[in-house]
């Protein structure tokens, strides 16, 4: 190896590291930051919350990654071009591709390498995240209770709070559903106020409620098509015990959760949404057959003999529907139009329902199409990346964390809400999947082209003092156009 790659290489490989690492720490961060009601106060071992860690760092991986590459890139040429050593390195004759020639092939196999990991290692560190934050949520439901929002993670329980005081614990309008014996929502109470605590083992919640009523269906709640009455109870003072179940974290069968888009690898998408598509079109196929069978050319039981003598009354003289219809008498008139309305408004009703199906499975197959194109498009994005921050590290000659660090984030933001609109465009059906996922790309990487053009040519299009100039010429121009007026 030349000591110039190797130079390049050791060079880029320390920022690298280290930006990747504050990467992946402020990201998962952002990820407590955004659970942390979840996770606090569920009595959790330190190796559930390790685990969770771990596995939520990993599909962390391909959002920082690109992030790394970008300020990693900026640092790494600022400080080239700071310390004058690029430009000793082109006062040789060395050119800024043979400069760059080593870290563009280190960037081409992280692009492959990060591709090879959404593909095999994402989907089973989405499964494992997702099905052991799911049994977080669930561990102490209690404690996930929302002012003004219906909680259903007690089991058998509906739960709504207007007002939660987070010093005494007091909530304030309670409404509760019981539906423990999974007979619909036979019982009902609605409480001034209460206290809603876990006992010391965790096992029971223990529930006191203040002024209110509890409303039971009897009928509802038997089950049977006797008459029952519909009991109203009043009270001011009522106390219970909810069963929450074992204290210990009960994990969750993750074949739950393994057909989701997002546990899933390339070949198992194409084949969803080959098999979704496939059953989309026969469904659209064999709705509209039915349609026009049932509701178009649809025939009514008759009368034989009043068919008969009606065919023989209209024999040569009925030559479409409309002198059909022209025969009839009033009251049959009248019936024959509400027996099409009924038909209309059927045939509608069948027809809203097999849309909402249709679209459901459409969304599903958009959802799984833009997984498919996403695991390309953030690799893709390291590749992008570097030939933003190179060039540009070489333009501004600054290198640390500073300079870099916010040039780094504004554009990291850019491209992040642009693949944010893109994809949210995607999932609505506005663009195609493909044009969603890829169109942060494809504005940023003439972006990238650009500013490498301009560090290999040394071009003044970044030069503050050549826009200077130019205004200086333009208002000197103007001034002596004024003076000869």
């Amino acid at each position: 190896m030349k000591k110039l790659h190797l130079f390049m290489l050791k060079s880029f490989v320390g920022p690298f590291v280290a930006t990747f690492f504050i990467s992946m720490f402020v990201l998962i961060m952002q990820f407590l930051w955004r659970y942390i009601d979840d996770l606090v106060g569920k009595g959790l071992e330190g190796h559930v919350i390790s685990e969770l860690l771990f596995y939520v760092s990993l599909t962390l991986v391909p959002m920082g990654l690109p992030l790394a590459v970008l300020l990693a890139s900026i640092m790494t040429f600022g400080s080239l071009g700071e310390n004058y050593e690029l430009t000793a390195l082109k006062a040789a004759g060395i050119s800024l591709y043979r400069i760059m020639k080593p870290l563009i092939v280190l960037i081409i196999i992280f692009t492959i390498a990060a591709f090879f990991f959404s593909n095999n290692v994402l989907p089973y560190a989405n499964l494992k995240a997702s099905s052991l934050l799911y049994d977080i949520k669930r561990q102490k439901p209690e404690l996930s209770l929302k002012e003004g929002v219906f909680i259903n993670d007690i089991e058998g329980y509906s739960i709504k709070v207007d007002k939660i005081d987070k010093k005494s614990g007091m909530m304030y309008n309670m409404l509760i559903y019981n539906h423990t014996d999974r007979k619909g929502n036979y019982e009902m109470t609605i409480a001034d106020s209460g206290i809603m605590e876990a006992d010391p083992t965790g096992r029971f919640m223990e529930v006191e409620l203040y002024h209110g009523y509890t409303y039971t269906d009897e009928g509802l709640k038997s089950n049977n098509n006797k008459t029952y009455p519909f009991r109203r109870v009043q009270f001011d003072k009522q106390y219970f015990v909810i069963p929450l179940g074992d204290k210990d974290l009960q994990r969750t069968d993750e074949d739950l959760f393994k057909n989701s888009y997002g546990m899933l690898n390339i070949a198992q998408l194409d084949s969803t949404v080959s098999a979704l598509s496939l059953r989309l079109d026969s469904r659209k196929q064999r709705k509209a057959h039915d349609m026009l069978r049932e509701n178009y050319v649809r025939k009514q039981e008759r009368n034989p003999k009043r068919d008969s003598v009606i065919r023989e009354e209209t024999r040569g003289v009925v030559r479409n529907l409309d002198s059909l219809y022209r025969t009839f008498d009033v009251e049959e008139r009248k019936n024959t139009i509400d027996q099409a309305v009924q038909l209309a408004r059927g045939a509608q009703t069948s027809h809203m329902n097999d849309l909402s199906i249709n679209k459901r499975d459409e969304e599903a197959v958009r959802k799984y199409n833009i997984e498919w194109h996403r695991k390309f498009t953030l690799s893709f994005a390291c590749f992008i990346f570097f030939f933003i921050g190179a060039p540009l590290g070489g333009i501004i000659r600054k290198g640390g964390l500073g300079a870099p660090v916010v040039v780094s984030i504004f554009l990291f933001i850019v491209y992040y809400i642009i693949w944010m609109m893109g994809e949210r465009a995607a999932r609505e059906g506005v663009l195609e999947p493909w044009q969603g996922m890829w169109i942060s790309s494809v504005i940023l990487l003439p972006l990238g082209a650009i500013l490498t053009y301009t560090a290999m040519t040394d071009s003044a299009v970044m030069s503050s003092e050549s826009y200077t100039n130019f205004i200086k010429k333009i208002i000197g121009f103007f001034k002596k156009k004024n003076k000869n007026a």
